[in-house]
């Protein structure tokens, strides 16, 4: 089994369990008997390819990020990978966590989601992540570090317009794409840092929906499957704009905005927001 590394070889595995689902690879629960006897849980993710290898290590970094700050993921016990039939694989294994509902009600997530925001430091002081990591199937232009939110963003939102450029191939959106990342993109999140204000790089999420967020068994909000980054923290509001999410109830935005204020110009913030759904919208 891929995992035995992570565990001592005197563990050993009593069940696995196709667990939840996913698009792009194989999940289940296992159950694993500790040299003690103690039964324990976990979940195991198992992705394809160079893209798998990346998302695997992606969000077993993020995750052990989130977790050095608040409690409200699954921990990270390790990502590996292997070889089987002449194919790379490449495996999460995380603790399993019990939901009693998914999504998390309005003020559970946006308290989570706030202390992760708040308590959460940048190792550099700046923006960006120390590994890529991954939306989907797509690798996220976040791998670097940098003072200027604009900057990252830009980079960002950049790669995913080349992605829809290339699927698309229509001269007019090539057009809008750069107009958007030249003017649109600078003119709502240059002021965040200019004038005398300043933004915190927060630690984010980076695919804050339904799917992604839950209610655990001891009542609070808990998150997964997160590709996260150092970035402003209105960044996570972005997906919450969606109307196919539930997290679209302004119920959501309301409860987050009740702990965390917008950042000023707040006359931006609106807007600011929607450029962020910009790359959360298909």
């Amino acid at each position: 089994m891929p995992v035995a590394s992570e565990h001592s070889t005197m563990s050993k595995v009593v069940d696995a369990t196709q667990h939840g689902q996913s698009h792009y690879g194989r999940t289940a629960r296992l159950t694993i008997q500790l040299p003690s006897g103690l039964l324990t849980s976990y979940f195991l993710k198992i992705l394809e390819g160079e893209l798998g290898m990346i998302t695997c290590r992606g969000e077993y970094e993020s995750l052990k990020s989130i977790y050095s700050v608040c409690a409200h993921t699954p921990a990270p016990v390790g990502w590996g990978r292997y070889t089987e039939d002449n194919i790379d694989y490449s495996f999460l294994l995380v603790e399993f966590l019990a939901f009693q509902k998914q999504p998390a009600d309005a003020k559970n997530l946006a308290a989570s989601l706030a202390e992760l925001h708040l308590k959460s430091q940048s190792p550099t002081g700046k923006f960006g992540f120390h590994v890529p990591t991954c939306h989907t199937r797509n690798v996220q232009a976040v791998d670097l570090w940098t003072d200027s939110w604009c900057e990252l963003f830009s980079s960002h939102l950049s790669r995913i317009i080349s992605h829809a450029q290339t699927a698309f191939m229509w001269p007019e959106f090539d057009h809008l794409g750069k107009l958007v990342l030249s003017k649109v993109v600078p003119a709502l999140l240059l002021p965040l840092q200019t004038d005398g204000r300043s933004i915190k790089p927060c630690l984010v999420h980076g695919d804050c929906w339904d799917g992604n967020t839950a209610t655990g068994e001891d009542g609070r909000a808990f998150f997964f499957d997160v590709a996260s980054f150092y970035a402003h923290n209105e960044y996570d509001l972005g997906n919450w704009r969606a109307p196919r999410h539930a997290v679209s109830d302004p119920a959501y935005t309301d409860a987050y905005k009740a702990l965390i204020p917008v950042s000023e110009p707040g006359v931006y913030s609106t807007s600011r927001i929607g450029i962020a759904e910009t790359y959360f919208t298909p």
